[in-house]
């Protein structure tokens, strides 16, 4: 009797049942979020874009959207190209960058505490920020650039007492968040002083600078909006699968190859010098960075760190505002007023739901 033929090799290996394919994973989305995250994106960069040349055309000498688009491509109507160009456009550039750099590191540190109150203006590193400019302004009478560099002097100096002082075998999220908001009420009553002390044109000075607004902003303001951009935000996008590993535990970060307190050091480093750049080129405008990664997650449906999405977010969160405060308010508002408002509703709903969810 001959023997049976041998099964072909060619044929497919049964699948065991009750298992399930992995979903390949490229840094930290899936195949089957990388489709929809690529999406919102996409669609947040447009509708910022968008925003921002409503936001050129905005004003006593009204441009349409098409007029402001030829303005800059050099074909513009008679006498909008110094309008467009050289006072509304740093505006909205401005608004651009320095939302998307408050939206990126407000995303880092809410990531790095665990917590979505972990956001910059919350926990002290804005307020260094500000204080930093402050005392330039009061005290040395400095130019934009001088402005700039009290400001990112200021943050970075907030930034490493905070963690000095949450430092107790490593920096936990909670004692992260309580030193700093320590450290915010601080050097809020630092600012008070200093304008209380000051003279009177100085001192107003100072405070149109703290409400934080985009009036007025010039060239000089966007490049330095633009160094974040372009230098440190880059830095924050290739530490994201990091700070993704970070987000699982320490234990599981380290046995994944990173030094967990020293990628924790970078991070905030980095972030609190993006966070006051920003400061620097838009002036303390509150809750934008508290907001925008949160809307981001529930826009993208993906648990990480969405820094790139939060920074988009951002950017148009910022513009949105400056836009809405131009068109719909009778007198010139800072938007810094406009996002504390919003910001405020905000922050009460954002307890609510964490006290529900059983944080509280």
């Amino acid at each position: 009797m001959p023997a049976p033929a041998p099964a072909p090799t060619s044929a497919p290996a049964a699948r065991r049942p009750g298992r399930r394919r992995r979903a390949v994973r490229v840094g930290g989305l899936s195949w089957r979020t990388a489709p929809r995250y690529a999406a919102v994106c996409l669609a947040l960069l447009a509708a910022g874009l968008a925003v921002g040349v409503l936001a050129v055309g905005t004003g006593k000498f009204g441009l349409t959207p098409a007029e402001v688009v030829r303005t800059l491509l050099g074909d513009g109507p008679p006498g909008a190209g110094y309008v467009v160009t050289e006072l509304r456009l740093p505006r909205a550039l401005d608004g651009l960058l320095a939302g998307a750099a408050l939206g990126m590191s407000g995303a880092v540190f809410q990531s790095l505490a665990r917590n979505p109150l972990g956001s910059p203006d919350l926990i002290g590193f804005g307020h260094g920020s500000a204080t930093g400019a402050v005392l330039v302004i009061l005290l040395l009478d400095g130019s934009a650039t001088a402005v700039a560099a009290g400001a990112l002097s200021g943050g970075l100096v907030v930034a490493a007492a905070v963690y000095l002082l949450a430092w107790r075998r490593g920096v936990a999220g909670s004692r992260l968040i309580l030193v700093g908001i320590g450290a915010a009420a601080l050097l809020g009553a630092v600012d008070n002083y200093l304008l209380s002390r000051a003279d009177l044109g100085d001192a107003a000075q100072a405070a149109a600078w703290l409400t934080g607004s985009l009036g007025g902003r010039q060239w000089s303001d966007v490049r330095i909006a633009g160094l974040a951009a372009c230098v440190l935000m880059p830095v924050l996008l290739c530490l994201g699968r990091r700070l993704a590993l970070l987000e699982m535990g320490d234990d599981t970060a380290g046995s994944l190859g990173i030094h967990p307190e020293r990628t924790r050091l970078a991070l905030l480093a980095t972030a609190a010098a993006t966070c006051g750049l920003a400061v620097a080129a838009a002036g303390p405008i509150p809750f934008v960075a508290l907001a925008s990664p949160q809307v981001a997650r529930r826009l993208t449906r993906h648990p990480g760190p969405n820094l790139l999405a939060a920074a988009l977010t951002g950017a148009l969160l910022l513009v949105l505002a400056d836009w809405l405060t131009q068109r719909l308010v009778p007198l010139p508002l800072p938007v810094g007023v406009a996002t504390g408002l919003l910001g405020g509703v905000y922050l009460l709903w954002l307890l609510v739901a964490e006290r529900r969810a059983g944080r509280f």
